[in-house]
């Protein structure tokens, strides 16, 4: 068992993680109704520190408590303060950062009541999240039976932690098999994402990703590799695309803020044709540049700070 050691902004103060308290009532504990983020920051260029899209994190948290139906009792402004400071008490140019939103002990049964809202933001130390190996080479994965949740069926646009039951099941079923990664189905059966990052594949110099309406995660690395693709000119579709599609795909790439940008070289058994491939690796690279505060867009997406 590991224990991450680790000072946390909990509510307004500064405590080691392990002195936060959380009742065994709390209505999220025993309904999933809690909302979260993951944020990384990156030692900077020229030193100090940096993290990235921390303005852009930040109001999509608040957005997801929104769709949930409760409000966050603290501004945009302090919740970007806070995360700052946790990483200044730990006395960290670089690290994780997870802001945790739920809902505490009163009243019971499914809708809850007027039960407290607590905020937590802790931060660690965190490397690549599908391995360095992986990062390098890229990584194995399975499409699995399980579907990504539609939009009629719960709040697919907020990052709530009880919709990730799915993805749970579905990486710990790849694991069994001594597979990296799952990749989850929509209601139609095309491609969707994986468990904790969205899905690109390249074909004849094109990108590919589902579209913003399919059902998935409008993750905020995905937004910054599009934006990325388009300042290189490469050719973008937002389209749905079956398993087939990937299977005969020329480049294939995950993405997410833990995961960085992450290579497939195989899917199903079957090797992708190149990994990684040439606009993967320059979309990896850029982007790593980018969030160490290289290039033109890094003053537009990072917040610094001093240790």
């Amino acid at each position: 068992m590991s224990i991450i050691e680790t000072l946390a902004w909990f509510d307004g103060k500064i405590a080691p993680v392990q002195d936060v308290k959380v009742s065994a009532l709390s209505h999220t504990l025993h309904y999933g109704t809690g909302v979260f983020e993951g944020i990384r920051s990156y030692a900077q260029h020229g030193g100090g520190g940096g993290v990235f899209r921390l303005g852009d994190h930040i109001d999509r948290l608040l957005a997801s408590s929104r769709i949930l139906g409760y409000e966050v009792p603290w501004t945009h402004e302090t919740l970007c303060s806070a995360a700052i400071e946790a990483l200044k008490a730990n006395g960290m140019d670089s690290g994780y950062i997870r802001p945790l939103v739920w809902l505490g002990e009163g009243q019971m049964g499914v809708a809850g009541g007027d039960n407290p809202v607590h905020t937590l933001i802790a931060v660690w130390p965190w490397g690549a999240y599908l391995g360095d190996e992986g990062m390098r080479k890229g990584i194995r994965v399975m499409i699995t039976a399980y579907e990504r949740t539609t939009a009629n069926a719960s709040a697919i646009r907020a990052k709530v932690t009880g919709q990730y039951v799915t993805s749970f099941l579905a990486k710990r079923h790849v694991k069994n098999y001594g597979v990296d990664e799952g990749l989850l189905l929509d209601r139609d059966g095309y491609l969707s994402e994986a468990t904790g990052e969205n899905l690109f594949l390249v074909r004849d110099g094109t990108i590919f990703t589902a579209p913003d309406e399919s059902a998935i995660l409008h993750g905020l690395t995905r937004a910054t590799l599009l934006t990325l693709a388009e300042d290189f000119g490469i050719p973008v579709r937002l389209e749905r695309f079956s398993r087939s599609a990937l299977y005969n795909a020329d480049e294939a790439f995950l993405c997410g803020t833990a995961a960085e940008v992450t290579p497939i070289r195989e899917v199903d058994g079957r090797p992708v044709k190149s990994s990684p491939g040439p606009i993967t690796q320059k979309l990896q690279s850029t982007y790593l540049d980018v969030v160490r505060g290289k290039g033109e867009r890094a003053s537009e997406w990072i917040t610094r700070y001093s240790v």
